[in-house]
């Protein structure tokens, strides 16, 4: 299959959309980008499209799609017994990088929701990708466009490189402003519970609607899938990658400590940390600055590229700075460590 690159140059330019639009019609595949991360569509409603974005990625069946909507009456196509609390948060965020999950309606097939009675929905905040939507005149089912346990695409190029020739088309939007997946909420009980950390903050949520809550799951633990991410690895570069965490006056002696064990191992060293840990490192070490420790937006911004950079090279093993875990910084310290499969050296 060759997939076609259709490049946005503006953001209004519905015609140069319509080829993507027909693909999904048709029951094809279409990588588009949103404010977060690229996104795999096709038709929400159609289980057959949904399978094959599970083919295409490689994606287990059981991993719930999130339904993708350009305005908020599609909301109440998708979901039943919406919550005043769910209702409240809609209003106060969207569109923007959030997912709300709700009570299914029965229109949405089960190879979307991974055979759970509820359904994520997220209204991107992203004209390329709500044209596209409206074009299509149908929901989009689109989990990130990679390789399943990959790092998220956050350019078309990145697209590219993990589904060249396996999917119809992607939308070449440019880079995406936030680099991270869309904060995940569940709304289907009395108070809603973040499965998925991202730009939409802990804080931010509590601000509208009061008490939130973390889900344990978030901590490693076992749970069943509400959302994306929660059972499987994700994010991962090739070569294992080895979190380190501490006070940050403690992370560049910590690091050279590592570096030193792995070299003595007769290990080629790669470390993805910060702008400010980068210029001690030595010349051999392989390094992706993700940028300012004190920039958590930076970091969230360049993390996957970041990541994604180690793939080019022949590494046997990446340190990865880590930092704090509040605001933002949850939601990039949850991205890696599922990207590090848990393995942190607290310094």
């Amino acid at each position: 299959m060759e997939t076609k690159v259709i490049a946005i140059t503006e953001k209004s330019d519905a015609l140069a959309l319509l080829p993507a639009a027909e693909i999904l019609q048709k029951g094809g595949l279409v990588a588009f980008p949103t404010e977060t991360v690229y996104g795999l569509g096709a038709n929400g409603l159609d289980a057959e499209a949904a399978k094959a974005i599970y083919q295409a990625k490689g994606r287990p069946s059981d991993n719930p799609l999130i339904l993708h909507v350009a305005d908020f009456a599609a909301i109440d196509k998708l979901a039943c017994n919406i919550s005043d609390i769910a209702r409240k948060l809609i209003a106060a965020f969207c569109p923007g990088p959030i997912t709300v999950i709700l009570n299914r309606n029965r229109i949405v097939p089960d190879a979307v929701t991974g055979g759970l009675d509820t359904v994520g929905i997220r209204m991107p905040n992203h004209e390329i990708a709500r044209e596209l939507i409206r074009l299509a005149g149908v929901p989009l089912a689109a989990p990130s466009a990679n390789t399943s346990g990959r790092p998220s695409p956050t350019t078309a190029q990145a697209v590219l490189a993990d589904l060249q020739g396996k999917i119809g088309a992607v939308v070449d939007g440019g880079s995406c402003a936030f680099g991270l997946e869309s904060t995940i909420v569940d709304c289907t009980s009395e108070v809603p519970t973040v499965l998925r950390p991202g730009a939409i903050t802990l804080e931010m949520l509590a601000g509208v609607v009061g008490e939130v809550k973390l889900d344990p799951a978030l901590a490693g633990a076992d749970s069943k899938p509400k959302a994306p991410g929660m059972k499987y690895t994700h994010y991962a570069p090739k070569a294992p990658m080895i979190m380190l965490e501490g006070a940050k006056e403690k992370m560049v002696a910590g690091l050279l400590a590592e570096i030193a064990k792995a070299k003595a191992e007769g290990k080629k060293i790669g470390a993805v940390v910060s702008s400010e840990t980068a210029k001690n490192l030595p010349t051999d070490v392989v390094t992706a600055v993700y940028g300012s420790r004190e920039k958590v937006d930076e970091i969230a911004m360049n993390l996957y590229e970041s990541l994604r950079k180690f793939d080019q090279t022949d590494v046997d093993v990446i340190f990865a700075e880590g930092t704090a875990e509040v605001g933002l910084g949850l939601a990039v310290m949850n991205r890696m460590h599922k990207a590090s499969g848990y393995r942190i050296i607290n310094l």
